[in-house]
């Protein structure tokens, strides 16, 4: 990928957050900012030495999940590709009825392994950290 001009390392960095991270949220605001499709960001970043993080879905990050929804569950089970793979895209457009948040903690807490990142950020994502 080409470098970034000034203009767009500034709208890069203003989307910041206090510790020189861009969240999964603000990735796909940035991209659309900088004119470029969201799942080349991952590499914009890493060009920047910028992390992405705090994934919507739980695959990365620190964000505080809830409880596990079983009607959620039933509906993304719908989509399972090879056992319980799920791509990021789809989920996201299962929390259009619902909350990214919702389902995020869903799938955090539950076999629902997320794969093909929207952002480029991973291809193939298995487990879960509270599995045993």
């Amino acid at each position: 990928m080409s470098s970034l001009d000034a203009k767009q390392k500034e709208f890069l960095k203003d989307n910041l957050d206090e510790n020189g991270r861009l969240t999964c949220l603000k990735a796909f605001k940035v991209a659309k900012l900088l004119g470029i499709k969201p799942i080349k960001m991952a590499d914009t970043c890493k060009n920047e030495n910028i992390k992405i993080t705090s994934c919507e879905l739980g695959v990365f990050g620190k964000i505080v999940f809830k409880t596990y929804e079983e009607d959620i569950y039933k509906n993304i089970k719908q989509h399972y590709k090879n056992n319980t793979q799920v791509t990021c895209k789809t989920l996201w457009k299962e929390a259009q009825g619902t909350s990214l948040r919702r389902v995020g903690s869903t799938v955090k807490n539950s076999d629902v392994d997320v794969v093909y990142c929207q952002l480029g950020c991973f291809r193939k994502k298995l487990g879960h950290a509270n599995k045993s």
